[in-house]
């Protein structure tokens, strides 16, 4: 990650920085569905202090660490770029797809891959070009297929091809919802 921050910052130059920190298990998530994410591992416990000392560079450097209680780091990411998206644009550094969804014309997603200097830049265009999705059809995807990762289940019957052939031919959930009748028996209703 060291290196992904390093390396972004020379290739994107951009004009501030923020670092957004998860602070705890317990979010507002976990209090209104207790399994959330209850499938991951603990950190280990040699990486703990870690975190700390990464807090300790990114502020030496002049980053800000953003981090809330109750929430996770993407709750921020969230609020920060929507606000800041008003006065300019707006790079968010990441490898956590679910972040497309916070795309607009004026905030891009950069996806870390694999290898050093290694980015996808993710606008609007792309997202529809690449995931042949809008920001707001990302969030129907995960309500479809849901999310093994954070431990919550989808719509028996449909994986990423189904929904995201739904989402091409109706738009949303709301829309699937709509034409409830029209939809294929392989999908339990």
């Amino acid at each position: 990650m060291k290196q992904h921050f390093f390396d972004a910052i020379k290739n994107f130059n951009p004009t501030h920085v923020i670092c957004c920190w998860d602070m705890g298990r317990s979010t507002f998530r976990t209090k209104s569905y207790s399994q959330y994410k209850q499938n991951r591992l603990e950190a280990p416990l040699e990486l703990l202090p870690q975190f700390d000392l990464v807090k300790e560079v990114v502020a030496e450097m002049g980053v800000p660490n953003i981090g809330l209680a109750g929430y996770e780091a993407d709750d921020c990411i969230g609020t920060i770029s929507n606000k800041l998206q008003e006065d300019s644009e707006v790079f968010i550094l990441t490898g956590d797809h679910d972040m497309l969804q916070l795309i607009t014309e004026k905030v891009k997603l950069i996806i870390m891959n694999k290898g050093r200097s290694n980015y996808t830049v993710y606008d609007l265009e792309t997202l529809f070009i690449v995931r042949q999705l809008t920001p707001s059809q990302v969030i129907d995807l995960k309500a479809f297929m849901g999310d093994s990762s954070d431990n919550y289940s989808g719509v028996k019957g449909i994986g990423e091809k189904t929904a995201l052939k739904l989402l091409n031919e109706y738009g949303s959930v709301e829309g699937c919802l709509e034409c409830f009748e029209m939809l294929p028996a392989s999908i339990e209703k």
